[in-house]
This record gives C-alpha cells, structure tokens and sequence, in this order.
C-alpha cells in the first residue's frame, strides 16, 4: 500500500524546483481531495491511487508548473483558474493591491482599469476591495481574456467586470480611478526556468532586448486613462525601477516605488503631477 506519507518522501527527493516536498504535498492533497493542511494533519497515512499518483508526479518532473497540474492557483485569498493561456499569478504581484490600497480608500475608486489581465487576478482582487467599483480587464489574447472571464463568473463578479480583447490603448480616453498593469518586462534573451519558459506565454513575458518595449507603450498612455487623483500601479522588474520611472516623468507623472515582501523593487505608482 502507497500512503501518502511515503509517496510525498519519495518524491521530494527527486521533483525539480525549490520547494519539491511542498510541491509534492500540495500534489498529495490534490489527489485525495483535501487541502494540505488537512493532509498534514489528518491524512498523511492513507492510501494514495498509485497510478494517479504515478501520473501527477510524472508531469511535475517535465517540469510542468504545479498550478497547471491542478488547473488553479490562489492570488490575494481568491482562488483562480489558470491555463497555459495566461501568466501564473504570483505572490509578488500582490505588491500592488497593496499598494492601491495604501493610497486610495475602499470608497474612492469606481472604476478599475487592468492592462494586459491574463487571468483576470489583478482586476478581480481589486474588485473584492473596493465593493463599490466597476472594472474592465483588457488582454490581447483571446483565450486568456475567455479564463479572467471564466474567473469572474466563478467569483461572483462576472456583474461588475467587464473583459475585453484589445491592445494597451483599447480604452483610451476613458478615465479611471485605478489603473493596474502586469506587462511583459522580461529581456528577450534570458534564462528562464523550464516551468516558464516552457509552460507560460511568451506574448505575456517577453519585451524586447532590455524588457521595456511595453513599458514604452502603457506609461505615455497613463495621462489618459487617469481620473483626477487616480493613481496607476505597475508591476516592475527588479532592475527597472530608475528607467521605468523616467518613461513616467517624460510622460507628466510622478511615481512612488513600493518593494515585494522580499524587499526587491517590485511596483511603481504613478499620478499626474
């Protein structure tokens, strides 16, 4: 009999990635139905389907990233489908809820603009803050716009988020209170781990030889999109902080620089001046 405690021993010594016993309990839960914290605490000696449990480890050791092995990933206390589609939402991206937060009350914001939304994680968390407020979640992929709406229905905000397919400027010249962007800022040259540079959309990492082909784009754009005091919070690679804000300076901006919990440069907010 394979129990669970065994299976999850055998396999973090050879799942590849940083947290391979995290991974494989998270697997472990999965296949029992229950969630880690039940496993670890109540199930850890029961039996787990040897084949099914022979399939999942499988497609961890292609390199096939968790959240797509269990079809969702949870982003601000909000569970998320993602797919291939889409970018996996992270953990450091929750910078900027945070960061919206700190500068604009529940009450200020009444419409929410997401730019490039993949899975919808960004507009919708933002959506569950500021209960008063409208959004509309733009991407140029169809299908990952068909998840972030497919996200708002399972949330219950299917009502209050509009999801559209459409470039940085499909709504140009509407104003809004917030404005959220995840771009690509990845440098086209660089070495990513086969978790995404296998399994995530290159549309939604790449931006050219130095990462800001898109930024290039979306900060000229902010002035538009801006109500008076709205602020637009973008996520930020951990080196281009100085020239990311320069774009917004240029483009009649002021920013503040928030940090991820790591301490790394991770959001810039911009106003207009």
């Amino acid at each position: 009999m394979l129990t669970a405690r065994a299976a999850i021993a055998a396999a973090a010594a050879v799942l590849p990635g940083d947290t391979p016993r995290l991974d494989a309990e998270v697997l472990a839960a999965h296949l029992l139905g229950v969630d880690r914290s039940a496993l670890l605490l109540r199930h850890l000696d029961e039996p787990l389907d040897a084949d099914g449990w022979a399939a999942l480890v499988g497609r961890r050791l292609g390199h096939e990233p968790v959240a797509h092995i269990l079809g969702e990933r949870e982003f601000w206390s909000l569970t998320f489908r993602v797919t291939p589609a889409t970018l996996i939402p992270r953990p450091d991206s929750e910078t900027l809820i945070e960061a919206a937060l700190a500068r604009t009350p529940r009450d200020a914001a009444r419409r929410i603009l997401d730019l490039g939304t993949g899975s919808g994680c960004l507009l919708l968390a933002a959506l569950s803050e500021y209960g008063q407020a409208t959004g509309v979640g733009v991407d140029a992929s169809a299908e990952a716009a068909a998840v972030a709406a497919d996200n708002a229905a399972r949330l219950g905000l299917a009502a209050r988020a509009e999801i559209i397919v459409g470039g940085w400027d499909a709504r140009a010249g509407e104003r809004f209170d917030l404005v959220f962007s995840n771009p690509p800022y990845v440098e086209s040259d660089a070495e990513l781990s086969p978790e995404v540079r296998d399994h995530e959309p290159h549309t939604a990492l790449f931006a050219g030889p130095d990462g800001l082909d898109d930024y290039r784009r979306i900060v000229p754009l902010l002035p538009r999109y801006l109500a008076p005091g709205g602020w637009a919070h973008l996520e930020i690679g951990p080196t281009q902080a100085d020239v990311v804000s320069a774009l917004g300076r240029e483009a009649g901006l002021t920013s503040e620089l928030t940090c991820d919990l790591a301490g790394r440069p991770r959001c810039l907010s911009f106003r207009v001046r």
